[in-house]
């Protein structure tokens, strides 16, 4: 199988409402590049709510969607971290947070009730966003001497690379993204160049 060089996400901050027998579930479905974020946002709710009674949330992450994370919050086990992940896994969408906050209304609503409200509040949530398609990009910094420059700088529009930071003296450095699935062509066609270091910083 060829590598898939394109992902799913969301595009922006979303929220969704459930309600049932006096309970309500507010989902939040964020935009999330890595696990160090989960924290100050669960944090940032629990101060806007704070006669909530649960904070229960799934997340994803990574292009190739092996990445997740689920906390039931003091919920029965596999009743609202389950549910949540299970929405993301079915909408197929990745680096994505679901934060469901409960406001609990008196009336137990058994597991299946749980499970429920929670799948129910995060589908509104994503609802409410948009999906959109992004590629699996490399980040490289190549350091070339000015003269090679013109060499250079063909290849970076033949290939529509995109250029993240450049520098022009007497040693240059261009930092730029290129799309996985065109990485080779683009190495090959760069390695030909006299006197070019070229560099691996990140994949995105």
């Amino acid at each position: 199988m060829l590598f898939d060089d394109t992902y799913q996400t969301i595009l922006k901050t979303s929220e969704g409402i459930f309600r049932d027998k006096g309970s309500k579930f507010i989902a939040y479905a964020y935009s999330l590049k890595s696990e160090t974020e989960v924290k100050e946002i669960i944090a940032k709710l629990r101060s806007e709510h704070t006669k909530a009674r649960h904070f229960c949330w799934a997340l994803r992450l990574t292009p190739d969607r092996n990445v997740f994370k689920l906390n039931d919050d003091g919920e029965p086990s596999g009743t609202a971290g389950r549910p949540i992940l299970n929405t993301l896994l079915s909408a197929d969408i990745t680096n994505v947070l679901v934060v469901v906050v409960r406001y609990f209304g008196g009336t137990l609503l058994g597991v299946p009730g749980l499970i429920n409200a929670y799948k129910t509040a995060t589908v509104e949530a994503i609802k409410e966003n948009q999906i959109v398609t992004k590629t699996v990009n490399d980040i490289y910094q190549i350091n070339f001497d000015y003269l090679v420059m013109n060499q250079v700088m063909k290849i970076v529009k033949d290939e529509n690379l995109e250029i993240i930071n450049q520098e022009f003296d007497t040693n240059c450095l261009i930092k730029f993204e290129v799309r996985k699935s065109n990485l080779n062509i683009v190495l090959a066609k760069l390695e030909k160049v006299e006197g070019i270091e070229l560099r691996y910083l990140a994949t995105v």
